[in-house]
């Protein structure tokens, strides 16, 4: 089964969901209503939204590179969608088989930053080529702190493959030593599982790393307090200015894609992934750990559950940042990253070496 096939149809439905989503938990923070016109509660305010975007003429500036300008909304997009390609949904559903996936949706998802730069260049607009420039700073700072903070769980689980991380952190699993049983400590998670087996809570630290791909996947985003490259308030809309209707519409489609891949990606390495939170629970009894069969359609279903609700928690935390700290400074953002996150990032990444020799 594709989960490329599956995947497109569902961004385009959870973003369309998401926004609404976000109008209200917005509204809600700042004690306001939201939409309320436009159906139920304003349900279809979105969806009228969309329409309009839609039907708006496609506008490309005269003095613009008119290729470039044209395929840099699709360039964003692709980058961010084709990093759904490797990830496990559920035991039996894990996308691409690649054993280097992890190395693979950092990579992939990288070239979004070329697409942005493609964008406000070829506008030839002074807004846009302001914002073009703080987005390279921006996602290549916050790059690197993202990418120690991936290392780590390499470290800790000895893979980059997404599956096989996700099955060490559930009862079942290849070899038992990956789960970090210390019989000295009388720990011994194989048999208990449920949340005690995922990387957050089973490596103490993991959970302040996690922190630090959090905050670096704000960066990666272009997520408030993180949103110099748009900054409405300073350069209009920075490197999308010129766009408008359906491209856009697809800008910011890859921008909430984004946001759910992050968010994905993150329950993948340190929440469970598909694995269940309740411990010995309704976890998935494998036919066989080499071809990853499982056994019924309801583990199937579990599976994807929990995936989905950890992944949308996530998607909430960031609309909630999102409306409630200010957008940082340019000087501010880049000493977050360089004099804070990628010294914390590299100190636990010795510290994860250090754990891995010690105790296992």
């Amino acid at each position: 089964m594709s989960t490329i096939i599956f995947i497109l149809p569902f961004i385009l439905v959870y973003t369309v969901l998401v926004i609404y989503a976000e109008r209200k938990i917005s509204a809600f923070i700042q004690d306001r209503l939201g939409p309320m016109e436009v159906g139920y509660y304003g349900i279809a305010q979105t969806i009228a939204d969309l329409f309009k975007l839609l039907q708006k003429e496609d506008i490309v500036p005269s003095n613009s590179d008119r290729t470039l300008f044209k395929i840099a909304p699709l360039i964003i997009f692709v980058s961010v969608f084709a990093g759904f390609s490797v990830l496990p949904l559920t035991s039996s559903w894990e996308g691409a088989a690649v054993n280097t996936g992890l190395f693979f949706l950092l990579a992939i998802i990288s070239l979004d930053v070329v697409g942005i730069l493609m964008a406000g260049w070829s506008s030839n607009n002074k807004y846009s080529m302001l914002g073009t420039m703080r987005s390279a700073a921006q996602i290549i700072s916050y790059e690197i702190p993202m990418g120690l903070s991936v290392l780590c769980i390499a470290i800790v689980s000895q893979s980059l493959n997404l599956q096989d991380i996700s099955f060490q952190q559930g009862i079942y699993s290849k070899e038992a030593k990956y789960l970090f049983d210390i019989p000295s400590l009388g720990v011994n998670v194989t048999s208990i599982g449920g949340f005690l087996a995922w990387n957050a809570f089973r490596v103490p630290f993991l959970f302040i790393i996690w922190i630090i791909f959090f905050i670096s996947s704000l960066a990666e985003c272009n997520r408030a307090p993180f949103d110099l490259p748009e900054a409405e308030s300073e350069i209009v809309a920075g490197f999308q200015t010129e766009y408008s209707g359906f491209r856009w519409a697809v800008i910011m489609l890859g921008e909430y894609a984004m946001m759910l891949l992050v968010s994905i990606l993150g329950a993948i390495l340190f929440f469970g992934s598909w694995n269940t939170p309740l411990p010995n629970i309704g976890v998935v009894k494998l036919a066989n750990w080499t071809t990853g069969q499982a056994g019924t359609w309801y583990s199937f279903a579990w599976g994807i559950f929990w995936l989905l609700i950890k992944s949308l928690f996530f998607v909430a935390v960031q609309i909630w940042v999102r409306w409630t700290y200010p957008r940082l400074r340019v000087d501010q953002l880049m000493n977050l990253s360089w004099k804070y996150l990628t010294p914390f990032a590299l100190f636990f990444l010795i510290l994860c070496a250090f754990w891995k020799i010690i105790f296992v």
